[in-house]
């Protein structure tokens, strides 16, 4: 009887490790990550955020980066089909100098803040797109 017991046990262990590995896993499915991991170059005064095929995505991401200048560039190029995204740009100061729909593709200048590491932050609500990228870099 005893015997019988342990392999019911066993049956049902390896029933729920197969359920298991069928259920989305926060941080890797679709719909918490954005599609495949983006691909970043972050080096001083040059910052670059890159992905594509992202499914229903959110989340917080959050950058450091150093800027050895008080202004900066922003070049944004994403194809979002629906859901939210934003870019927000603070300085090393903790002031917020650039917050922008991540829909609106162009160039961009943040307001003047003070050198040092500026805190880069990509927020999405439920984003599906092609492609997300942009790049921030030290205005000359």
């Amino acid at each position: 009887m005893r015997s019988a017991n342990y392999r019911l046990r066993a049956h049902c262990l390896i029933l729920l490790v197969f359920a298991a590995a069928l259920i989305p896993q926060a941080g890797c499915s679709d719909s918490t990550a954005p599609g495949v991991q983006p691909e970043i170059t972050n080096v001083v005064d040059n910052f670059q955020f890159q992905t594509s095929y992202v499914r229903v995505a959110s989340g917080d991401w959050t950058y450091t980066w150093q800027n050895t200048g008080t202004v900066a560039n922003v070049n944004q190029s994403c194809s979002i089909s629906s859901g939210i995204g934003t870019l927000t740009i603070s300085d090393a100061d903790g002031a917020q100098v650039y917050s922008r729909s991540l829909s609106d593709n162009g160039t961009f200048v943040t307001a003047a803040g003070a050198a040092g590491n500026w805190t880069i932050r990509v927020t999405l609500s439920r984003v599906t797109a092609d492609a997300l990228n942009f790049r921030v870099q030290k205005s000359t």
